[in-house]
């Protein structure tokens, strides 16, 4: 996690930026007299509002920023009122998990509003809020979102810099095809299974299993995807609470020290999001331990029962995803796979025509679409290359796709880089090459179909002039084009027959 690489320091940015907006959201709300517990909750706002909202560009950040309450204020509302009705409560809260997930059809911004209305209804049973509340508490929220947005918009806007780019979204499907449609019908059924086991476990605490199970639908697509979340949100969580026991316990709700563990706390969450979910939830469980002790309630014995919860949490998860509408990791990793090769192509198509002298060409958004793609392969096949997976022969074949997609990615971005050179000319060899490029992705793709590809136009070469960078480009397609031809052997057979070395 600490020698992940991070280009221009973005994560790092991220993570001082988000302690400095959630530091001013609770500042300001100390500062307006609202009480402690308006205070935890206005930080919980603004840090799910640097956290998730990614839209692609800052103007609509903006704008699902500024939607946030909407789809927040509601569901406090709703979630305070129902205190007293518990029956009622555990009904709305599905409904919202229901509600939440399907947002997600609606891209990055549907899925920070549903993130958020659903930490809303989870956050008033954090707080055991009741209606009397209400008010401090929306006041809470409006400060901190303010504060997140002046920070995230204003004080320092990172992404004016270094837009984040968006993998586009896959095909939608219809009816119970539709990935969010069947995540939801999943995430309210295992939900329903965690409120279940939760209460039984602890009629204060329960909200921590339909918490765990909400979390790990997030970002995953097939069960194999689901099931590793899980055992990674246990991992976390184990070692959490053991750092719960030996930092948070022994302050006693001090209110300096805890404070600056939140913060180092908050920094860990947003450092290491995108490259280790073991480590943002430990993170988050030592975090919520010294909330815990913020509001005198901490004590061995509820670290034991957070255990507990994000345990039934979990199992509800696996048992949801296996019998809820089950997609496997062979469907959703086929699908990841074909889209990154298709962008392969788009990129080496791209760079050769800014070869060939076109200079509106442009590869890198191509090669950062990429890049988004195969991380997207690489956590489809999260669960056949896990220490724990037992299918022996589908984790070398996993491997192997891994190691031959990274040379591709290398390939790609080295060819990238050569038709950068403003003095490059067209060379008919590179032509060839594409070309062979086009035949290798087709016979991946589309064996014995007609395959077009958007940007690929024929590349004729009227002349042949070498330049300095020609024998370099020629090399990249060479070994990307090896490449290929080396995925075609773990891609076209069965997944489950053994792997005959090349």
């Amino acid at each position: 996690m600490f020698v992940a690489p991070d280009p221009g320091r973005l994560r790092l940015r991220n993570a001082l930026r988000a302690v400095l907006g959630i530091a001013l959201a609770v500042a300001v709300s100390e500062a307006a007299g609202l009480p402690l517990t308006a205070s935890i909750f206005g930080g919980l706002a603004a840090l799910l509002a640097l956290f998730t909202v990614l839209d692609p560009t800052v103007r609509a950040q903006r704008v699902t920023t500024a939607l946030l309450p909407v789809a927040g204020l509601p569901v406090l509302a709703l979630a305070t009122v129902l205190h007293g009705a518990p029956l009622a409560r555990d009904v709305a809260f599905l409904a919202v998990v229901l509600a939440g997930v399907y947002a997600r059809r609606w891209g990055p911004r549907g899925h920070a509003l549903g993130i958020f209305a659903f930490m809303n209804f989870f956050g008033t049973q954090f707080l055991h809020a009741v209606p009397g509340q209400l008010p401090e508490l929306a006041a809470a929220t409006a400060l901190a979102l303010l504060m997140a947005g002046a920070v995230r918009f204003v004080l320092w806007p990172i992404e004016r810099r270094t837009p984040p780019a968006a993998v586009p979204p896959a095909p939608a499907g219809t009816g119970l095809a539709r990935p969010t449609t069947r995540q939801a019908l999943q995430s309210t059924a295992a939900c329903a299974f965690a409120l279940v086991i939760g209460q039984a476990l602890s009629d204060d605490r329960w909200y921590w299993a339909v918490g765990t199970v909400w979390w790990i639908f997030v970002n995953t697509a097939s069960r194999g995807e689901a099931l590793v979340r899980g055992f990674r949100r246990v991992l976390g969580t184990v070692i959490g609470l053991v750092v719960g026991l030996l930092v948070a316990v022994p302050l006693h709700g001090a209110p300096v020290p805890t404070a600056a563990l939140v913060a180092v706390c908050v920094f860990g969450i947003f450092y290491t999001a995108q490259v280790s979910y073991s480590w943002m939830v430990l993170a988050v469980t030592v975090m919520a331990g010294l909330l815990y002790g913020l509001l005198g309630v901490l004590d061995p014995g509820l670290l034991a029962l957070r255990l507990a919860e994000t345990g039934a949490g979990a199992l509800g998860a696996a048992l949801a995803v296996v019998l809820v509408l089950p997609v496997t990791v062979h469907a959703t990793t086929d699908a990841w796979i074909r889209r990154a090769l298709h962008s392969v192509h788009a990129c080496t198509a791209e760079a050769a025509r800014r070869l060939a002298g076109d200079a509106a060409a442009d590869p890198a958004p191509y090669a950062a679409e990429l890049e988004l793609l195969l991380g997207r392969v690489r956590m489809s096949l999260a669960p056949l290359v896990h220490p724990l997976s037992p299918l022996r022969a589908r984790k070398a074949r996993a491997r192997q796709v891994l190691g031959l997609l990274d040379d591709c990615a290398r390939e790609v971005r080295g060819f990238a880089a050569v038709a950068a050179d403003p003095a490059a000319s067209h060379d008919a060899r590179l032509a060839a090459a594409c070309e062979r490029i086009e035949a290798a992705v087709h016979e991946l793709v589309a064996p014995g179909t007609e395959f077009a590809l958007p940007g690929a136009a024929p590349l004729v070469s009227p002349y042949l002039s070498h330049h300095p960078g020609a024998e370099r480009a020629l090399a990249h397609l060479h070994g990307l084009e090896r490449a290929l031809t080396g995925l075609s052997a773990p891609l076209r057979t069965s997944p489950r027959a053994p792997l005959v070395p090349a």
